[in-house]
């Protein structure tokens, strides 16, 4: 079936100004036929008032906690909010249980995904089995199976020569090592930022247990070609080393969160630990670095660290309570009030590195609205205004520090390969 989308407005990908013009596409094919305005009649018409067609989002470091932790959040509960936020495709974190680290999880997560029929998924897997930094795992066979990088996130691989090893394989095979920095020596019990924790009587994690393993990663990388991707980067020395990295041609590319770019530790002023995440909220110049990082592209994309939890388990203060705040229904909205309005960061640049810039570092379909491409849209208004509302969001997850924030950017479709998969207002799957 060929489908027309009517009235919306795209950005130009060679100048990022916003243009109106139609897409059409096939349904079947799953590719875009065509964009501008004297098109063909279609089978079916999406008419739009001016809203924004942009290609479909992509997040690289999602928490679908699924097999294992289903009360966090399932696979369907997941990927649906995934959609809700705009996302066509997401990369999946490997600390599931059993953790992803045999062919045999890869391709189960992949193949129920794939059923679901919302947002693609692309799991992370394993570096060390069990992600308990010893022994590696089978990197051909969880290629072979579906995974796209490899990655122990929720913890850093401790041991340097464990890294380097990894990072050896990884080369051979051409898959991504995606690290979690944390030097746990420098960390150790710590649960939010030293001057936070000053404030509540609690243990500090030094900004420094983040630097120190980037450091070592980037030398490492450097020695063995690999390419180095940075989770959630959070202070401005692991930007000031990130940016040398770069300079000195080191294949390293970086994300940053949006909770990391709109709040910084001041904002923790009593217990809750709807603001207890890892790496911790930073201090406000850290939090301009890692502004200025993506500004300037050393920092490459925006990645939520969607990662739900229970309410029962974010009521137990920020001592006991596990890290992670959701995010990927609301990260657009946020940014797009809050960075892209008030003119901090240009529509293009907030887009690009949320399709393209993804797209390109990880070689996935999408980021790109032309004719050929893939049928991968988000459709975004920007008019429409409300309060982020927890208790409405299709992930299981609620612990997010924005609720009762004021945004507008939501999406209304989203659109997979040419099949529809979000339309607001849809009922949960699970």
């Amino acid at each position: 079936m060929k489908i027309r989308i009517d009235g919306g407005r795209l950005l130009d990908e060679q100048t990022g100004e916003l243009y109106g013009a139609n897409v059409y596409y096939d349904d079947v094919e799953g590719r875009i036929l065509a964009i501008g305005r004297d098109l063909p009649s279609a089978d079916k018409t999406i008419q739009l008032d001016g809203q924004l067609v942009l290609p479909g989002f992509i997040d690289m470091h999602v928490h679908l906690r699924d097999p294992g932790f289903t009360a966090k959040e399932t696979l369907a509960s997941g990927v649906q909010a995934a959609a809700a936020g705009g996302f066509t495709e997401v990369a999946c974190m490997p600390n599931t249980s059993p953790a992803t680290d045999t062919a045999a999880v890869v391709a189960d997560i992949v193949g129920r995904s794939r059923d679901i029929g919302k947002a693609g998924v692309h799991p992370i897997a394993c570096i060390t089995v069990g992600q308990a930094g010893e022994a590696l795992t089978d990197f051909a066979a969880l290629k072979t199976a579906g995974a796209i990088a490899l990655s122990d996130d929720g913890r850093g691989v401790q041991h340097g020569m464990r890294m380097l090893e990894a990072m050896t394989a990884a080369k051979t095979l051409e898959m991504p090592i995606v690290i979690h920095s944390e030097d746990e020596t420098l960390s150790g019990d710590g649960v939010i930022h030293p001057d936070a924790a000053r404030r509540l009587d609690l243990p500090g994690i030094l900004g420094e247990s983040e630097a120190a393993m980037i450091a070592r990663d980037i030398l490492l990388a450097e020695r063995t070609g690999a390419h180095l991707h940075v989770c959630h980067v959070s202070t401005e020395q692991s930007v000031a080393l990130i940016r040398w990295g770069k300079a000195r041609g080191v294949r390293v590319t970086a994300e940053v969160t949006p909770h990391h770019l709109l709040l910084d530790e001041s904002i923790i002023t009593h217990d809750d630990a709807v603001f207890k995440v890892n790496p911790p909220l930073q201090s406000e110049r850290d939090r301009l670095a890692c502004l200025a990082g993506f500004l300037d592209g050393t920092l490459d994309i925006i990645a939520t660290d969607h990662a739900p939890h229970t309410e029962a388990e974010k009521s137990l203060g920020i001592a006991r309570a596990p890290f992670g705040m959701v995010g990927i229904e609301t990260v657009f909205p946020l940014l797009y009030t809050y960075l892209v309005v008030p003119g901090i960061v240009s529509l293009p640049h907030l887009v690009w590195g949320m399709t393209r810039r993804p797209a390109d570092a990880f070689g996935l379909p999408g980021g790109s609205l032309r004719a050929g491409a893939v049928a991968d849209i988000a459709i975004v208004d920007i008019v429409q205004e409300r309060a982020i509302e927890p208790a409405a969001f299709y992930s299981r997850g609620r612990n997010t520090p924005f609720a009762g924030w004021q945004v507008t950017g939501w999406t209304t479709h989203t659109i997979r390969r040419g099949k529809l998969i979000y339309q607001q207002g849809e009922e949960r799957l699970a």
